[in-house]
């Protein structure tokens, strides 16, 4: 593969239009067979339906469909128009022999790649590391949450620092719901090209389940005369797409294999793993130490990548090549972190927060909260009936998802009772029945005993 040219890489905006074949960093046969391959599975098409495909400039589609033309490999069997992009082309027999064996080869028919140092060279440029996320910013984005004073402060150097981050607390206090505060934090957009390629092999990136697309290639205006893949004042590399800054939740269904590239023996394509699809953004682990991986062993997947930056893969053909590790890592879990690792692993992720439960001025904020949103009339003598009648006399720990959870057994009971959702003594008694498993020596006690 040919290597990027500057002009390619110098651009704020995004990446600039290749204007030479060279400037794809693509070979002519790798263009070639995926011309031959696109008109091999979808059939007869237009110039301009190919360029549209290809995501490259129609000149550069062109001078290939030109040179298969003369090979024998295309025909132009029709047209719509007096333009080359609205001739309708369609594989010879030659052609279709060498689509069939480009097929074998791999069976990818999407935008043309780009090759891997292209994609390293922009997941550099728009690194996590070069975000700055001061006090206020941290302030405004957990300004919705009750969050305790000394874990916001702690959370600033950590999300800073880009590298990993560990939650770690009894459960129900906020672990999940602080990792998405943090993800919003990261903001902004990034391009991440659709596929890559890695020595001829084609790894898929883009996954719309993990990537929000916000923008493409912006297209400028044309003369009623000329048709749209013909513009030449097209920002961007259509092959990239500007996406948010991914941010990809996995939980205890994570396994090792996740964390390597996905190969289809019947595509001959790559699916990139958990860790790739979230460059420039986040990576939470959810859960940590419940996945059927043992945590040590999933640690141990993590070692270089988080001390180097880089993580390496390898293709079915044994070759193991470099991308880049570049996403703030969060492990969130409500074990034990010692019972999980031991000190060798824990040093290797850089902080360390406990997400302590709520105390009784919190509570009642985070409870005040819930209610504002669910437009119901605070009352503070409902956070003490809770807590004297439930946290008190049966010693429950207070955790800071029982507000939500009981506030939405209320309404739930509400609608039930065809009345209006309020802090009733016999609304509120209703939801904490049936949301606290209360227990005794003896046993589970009946709802008349936990109500008297």
């Amino acid at each position: 593969m040919a290597t990027t040219s500057t002009s390619i890489e110098d651009r704020a905006l995004g990446p600039l239009v290749p204007e030479t074949l060279a400037e794809t960093g693509l070979t002519e046969e790798a263009v070639i067979d995926l011309i031959l391959k696109l008109l091999y599975v979808q059939g007869a098409q237009t110039g301009q339906r190919l360029t549209e495909t290809i995501c490259l400039p129609f000149e550069l589609v062109d001078a290939q469909l030109l040179a298969l033309q003369a090979r024998r490999f295309v025909e132009v069997v029709r047209t719509t128009g007096p333009a080359r992009g609205n001739y309708v082309l369609d594989l010879t027999g030659a052609g279709r022999e060498r689509a069939t064996a480009a097929l074998e080869a791999s069976q990818y028919t999407g935008a043309a790649p780009v090759p891997l140092a292209m994609y390293r060279t922009w997941i550099e440029r728009q690194s996590v590391r070069n975000l700055r996320i001061g006090r206020e910013r941290i302030r405004e984005s957990f300004a919705h949450l009750v969050v305790p004073e000394d874990i916001l402060e702690a959370l600033g150097p950590a999300i800073n620092s880009a590298s990993s981050l560990f939650l770690h607390g009894d459960p129900g206090n906020g672990k999940t719901v602080i990792s998405e505060a943090i993800a919003g934090l990261m903001g902004g957009d990034i391009w991440i090209p659709q596929a890559i390629d890695v020595d001829g092999q084609i790894m898929v990136l883009y996954d719309p389940v993990h990537h929000e697309v916000v923008h493409k290639a912006p297209v400028g205006e044309a003369g009623p005369e000329e048709a749209p893949w013909l513009r030449d004042n097209i920002d961007t590399d259509r092959r990239f797409l500007r996406v948010r800054r991914p941010v990809i939740f996995v939980g205890g269904e994570l396994s090792l294999e996740q964390l390597d590239l996905q190969y289809d023996p019947f595509t001959k394509l790559y699916q990139a793993p958990f860790q790739v699809k979230a460059c420039g953004g986040v990576l939470i682990i959810d859960d940590f130490g419940r996945q059927l991986v043992p945590p040590r062993d999933l640690l141990n997947r993590w070692i270089v990548p988080l001390e180097k930056r880089v993580d390496y893969l390898t293709l079915h053909t044994g070759i193991k090549f470099p991308v880049p590790f570049d996403c703030l890592l969060i492990f969130a879990t409500n074990l034990d972190p010692h019972d999980l690792v031991d000190e060798a692993f824990l040093r290797r992720i850089q902080y360390k927060i406990n997400v302590t439960g709520p105390d009784l001025e919190q509570y009642t904020e985070i409870f005040r909260k819930l209610c504002l949103a669910q437009q119901i009339p605070f009352d503070v003598t409902a956070v003490r009936y809770v807590y004297e009648h439930y946290y008190e006399r049966f010693d429950i720990p207070a955790r800071a998802c029982h507000p939500r959870d009981i506030i939405d057994h209320l309404v739930h009971t509400a609608r039930y009772e065809h009345v209006e959702p309020r802090l009733s003594p016999d609304l509120l008694e209703a939801a904490c029945r049936s949301y606290f498993l209360i227990m005794t020596r003896a046993g589970v006690i009946t709802q008349d005993e936990a109500g008297a």
